[in-house]
């Protein structure tokens, strides 16, 4: 049976504005119902359908309405689920059971494409996702990333050889015998993309990998690299608060070369739900965007009109302006696949509840209006990151 959370029906009532916390008090009793769920499919045999390929239909999504979109050849879940901030970066880790329970409440819930990378954590990223996935993953995409050195600096590293040894630990840590999708996570100046390239193309044709994906490069190397083996999908900071791959030639190249675009931080790296203000105080221990100019007091205080302009549609609609900012985004290319992140089940039945919305074309051009019409402060990262972003 598919939930409708956003139903313009019943309490809340047509034009009244479902704040986040109201969201998360009602899909919190909506999870507690789920709690149960895991344990029932850790104890499920694994399904024996084939696992996806460039040519396979996604399965079946049982209890959850969920369309498919394609990346290249590669059918996913039209919204994936970020595993990034389960383990690390955006705060302390989730604890294992409640990363797990989340995972597969996703699964449940119709969601079929989880990113994940070595770094996050280091390493714990993936380990949580392949005991997660493990009872059904036939059925689900995984994507993972290469490309860091992880030896206690922020060093690049896609030397070939260096991708043929982190492979093979990846693979071990995710329980699975192929990555659906492997990223470079950063461009390395010091080796030529189609050297990459060719490292992916013959893991691929071992079956290690199935597909061969670019993360935060710029359009030129996106060529270079197609050139070589076919890209599936490019993957960067993209949201209704970040716009850069609309202005660097990115998501136009994507266009042009049928590659999907998987955008991260689809949600302003939590900022566009509304409930980061100035007063909001970060852990730069645990958390990275403590060291991000748009994270700083006023930098924080400066955007809140973008969230603001989100709110004002939100309210009309029903929704979250979390909500608002995803649907914004698969409004904007049938290529695109947000993959929003969190370690919060209430959270991830809000961003589902997105699918949900419907944007007309005057609703999405008086956003852009509105957009338009302000300055955004604050970088996206901090300089030493940006070193190492093309795009």
């Amino acid at each position: 049976m598919q939930t409708n959370l956003l139903s313009t029906e019943g309490p809340a009532g047509p034009g009244r504005d479902l704040s986040r916390r109201d969201f998360v008090t009602k899909a919190a009793l909506l999870g507690a119902g789920l709690a149960a769920a895991p344990a029932l499919l850790a104890a499920a045999p694994e399904p024996t359908k084939p696992h996806l390929n460039g040519h396979d239909q996604a399965p079946p999504t049982p209890n959850h309405a969920m369309k498919t979109r394609r990346l290249g050849t590669l059918a996913v879940s039209e919204m994936g689920a970020g595993c990034m901030s389960i383990s690390a970066n955006y705060g302390p880790p989730a604890d294992k059971k409640q990363g797990i329970q989340l995972l597969r409440t996703a699964y449940e819930q119709g969601v079929r494409f989880f990113d994940t990378a070595e770094v996050y954590g280091p390493y714990t990223s993936e380990e949580l996702v392949g005991e997660a996935l493990a009872p059904f993953r036939n059925q689900v995409v995984i994507a993972s990333k290469f490309g860091f050195k992880i030896d206690g600096t922020t060093a690049l590293d896609s030397r070939p050889e260096h991708i043929r040894k982190v492979v093979e630990a990846s693979l071990k840590r995710l329980r699975t015998d192929r990555i659906d999708i492997y990223y470079q996570h950063r461009v390395d100046p010091s080796v030529p993309i189609e050297e990459v390239a060719g490292a992916i193309k013959d893991l691929i044709g071992q079956g290690k990998v199935l597909h061969f994906g670019l993360s935060e490069a710029g359009a030129r190397t996106i060529r270079r690299a197609h050139a070589v083996q076919p890209v599936s999908a490019v993957q960067s900071e993209y949201s209704f608060l970040e716009r850069s791959p609309e202005h660097n030639g990115v998501l136009a190249t994507c266009e042009e070369l049928g590659i999907g675009f998987v955008p991260w931080g689809p949600v302003g790296m939590g900022y566009l739900t509304g409930t980061l203000d100035a007063r909001t105080k970060l852990d730069p221990k645990t958390d990275l965007r403590a060291g991000f100019d748009r994270f700083t007091p006023a930098a924080l205080a400066a955007n809140r009109p973008v969230v603001d302009l989100l709110t004002q549609l939100a309210e009309k609609k029903n929704a979250t302006p979390a909500q608002l900012a995803l649907a914004w985004l698969l409004a904007r290319k049938p290529f695109i696949v947000p993959i929003p992140g969190t370690r919060n089940l209430a959270h991830l039945h809000e961003n589902l509840g997105a699918l949900q919305v419907t944007l007309t074309p005057a609703e999405l051009q008086a956003l852009e209006t509105g957009f338009a019409r302000l300055q955004m402060q604050g970088g996206r990262m901090n300089p030493a990151q940006m070193q190492q972003v093309e795009a």
